[in-house]
């Protein structure tokens, strides 16, 4: 018997989320997803009228093609699926993975290939700017293991913050996003964490459930040269297969000048080579999602922890809330400034707005966790 919980999920994707009708052709795009939950995504697709298309996919069999990736055999994918993505209107991406970590012994310069020749012009070209799309994981037992609990505790964790009130959460996002949109220089200070920047009219986007589940964020970006100082992120980052610890970096007049992550340091700055606007920022945004309090290795979900902030070496989306900057690199990493994190300020024009994690400024007071949860 079907599980309740994933009729419910898929009714938010195709309703809240992409908002489909009979006008729109829709594109289920999954990766390891069980086929009972891709059918009921579809099935629910169909009742608003939608044409539906499915692509299904195996992480496994996505590591030999990266493995065996050469310039003409990514170009000759990206042409086929930037073709199919051309025909759509609104995209849904399910996301599951029985190892996070299947593709950390793909070589950089393949995964260069990668993200120059497919995702450039497949992603960032059409999917991103042209459709209506979103994106979101599923709970496999990996998945549980990277948040440090059970399979079943943490299905329903997963359930209960991905069908969440997101239209409450848009209500209280919507001053944010005003108050950002007004903001011309932002600080951010945290243990090992000072740097400023400037997002006069940037302009800012509330993100409360159509383009990421689970979301909780409010997003711009800096003016591309604008930024000086040093940031120090307290989580673990899983990029391109591998887990970055440490991250810091030492940035003038906008760009990456110092990277380091341990271990790591030498395929981190190898990442952020990948092109020129890879070592510039393209996305600085606030998280607030009231349910997700702790990293667990996954960019959709650590993005939107509760009083968080991510910095996003590489690629902007369109205006507002980009900035222009164009990369095969988009790396959202997240910097948490809760008091169990050691805590940290934010700044708009000299003004203190989130403090430990928690919003003080009155018209921002819905966003903190005990009135959004």
């Amino acid at each position: 018997m079907l599980d309740p919980r994933v009729t419910k999920l898929a009714e938010l994707l195709c309703t809240h989320s992409c908002q489909l009708s009979g006008a729109d052709s829709v594109l289920v795009h999954t990766f390891d997803i069980p086929e009972e939950v891709v059918a009921e995504v579809v099935r629910v697709a169909q009742s608003k009228g939608a044409k539906v298309a499915v692509r299904m996919e195996s992480n496994l069999v996505r590591r030999q093609l990266l493995h065996g990736s050469s310039v003409d055999a990514v170009q000759l994918i990206a042409e086929v699926e930037k073709y199919e993505m051309e025909r759509m209107t609104a995209y849904i991406a399910l996301r599951g993975s029985e190892n996070s970590t299947e593709h950390a012994d793909v070589p950089g310069e393949n995964m260069q290939i990668w993200t120059r020749e497919y995702t450039i012009p497949v992603v960032f070209g059409v999917r991103v700017p042209k459709t209506k799309w979103v994106a979101l994981r599923w709970p496999t037992p990996s998945f549980a293991q990277m948040a440090g609990m059970s399979t079943p505790a943490f299905e329903k964790f997963y359930f209960d913050v991905c069908t969440m009130d997101y239209a409450k959460m848009a209500r209280a996002a919507q001053p944010l996003a005003d108050l950002m949109s007004r903001t011309d220089r932002v600080r951010v200070i945290a243990p090992g964490t000072d740097f400023s920047m400037s997002i006069k009219d940037i302009g800012a986007v509330p993100c409360t459930g159509h383009r990421n589940i689970p979301d909780g964020e409010c997003f711009t970006a800096p003016v591309r040269d604008s930024v000086n100082g040093v940031v120090q992120f307290n989580t673990v980052s899983l990029y391109q297969g591998t887990e970055f610890k440490d991250i810091r970096y030492v940035i003038k007049n906008g760009r990456i000048e110092e990277a380091t992550a341990g271990a790591n340091t030498e395929k981190l700055n190898q990442i952020l080579d990948t092109d020129e606007g890879a070592r510039y920022f393209g996305e600085f945004a606030i998280g607030f999602n009231p349910h997700v309090l702790h990293p667990m290795k996954d960019t959709l979900f650590d993005e939107k922890i509760a009083g968080s902030l991510h910095f996003t070496p590489g690629n902007a989306y369109d205006p507002p809330g980009g900035n222009g900057n164009k990369s095969a690199v988009h790396w959202d990493t997240v910097l948490i400034q809760r008091p169990d994190y050691g805590g940290g300020e934010i700044y708009f024009d000299d003004v203190l707005i989130r403090k430990d994690g928690l919003f003080v400024l009155p018209e921002l007071l819905d966003l903190n966790p005990d009135r959004l949860s």
